[in-house]
């Protein structure tokens, strides 16, 4: 999608987990190894906007982990969102900034059907002891590990 605004845009990234791995994905412009995701919709919340970006990326249904948040509050009008586990600003050219809601998600299945559209050079499911192997940023290391220490093994 095109920026929203030309200075700042607001994105939702998802590390998704299924069983003891935990997905990761080559962007198509920086060449880097990061989680699925991409911006927020004018006419969407955070959370549609996680589910939909992992679904055209990757081909998964994924389910939000809401973490400790027991209450779930849904009317007309009104309706409680899930959480996003993390909360950064960061920039992204010399001119533009991405505030990016960062959340974790399960999935029942780990077969891919990657896009057409958004083009990867490699996505694939990484255990845990094989992250230390990837050339990651230290963000990206710290949220997938945690993601696997927080929701590996469900189903």
């Amino acid at each position: 999608m095109a920026h929203i605004h030309e200075k700042i845009d607001f994105t939702a990234e998802v590390f998704i987990v299924h069983k003891d791995r935990v997905l990761l994905r080559v962007h198509d412009k920086f060449h880097r190894w990061f989680s699925v995701g991409g911006h927020v919709e004018p006419d969407e919340d955070p959370n549609e906007a996680a589910v939909r970006e992992v679904k055209e990326e990757v081909g998964l249904d994924v389910q939000l982990w809401a973490g400790n948040q027991k209450a779930h509050f849904k009317r007309e009008g009104f309706m409680e969102l899930i959480p996003p586990i993390a909360l950064n600003r960061h920039r992204v050219t010399s001119t533009h900034e991405h505030v990016t809601l960062v959340y974790f998600a399960t999935a029942k299945s780990d077969t891919l059907v990657l896009s057409e559209k958004e083009k990867t050079s490699d996505c694939r499911w990484f255990a845990e002891d094989q992250l230390a192997n990837v050339d990651l940023d230290p963000h990206i290391l710290h949220f997938a590990k945690l993601a696997l220490e927080t929701l590996g093994n469900r189903r």
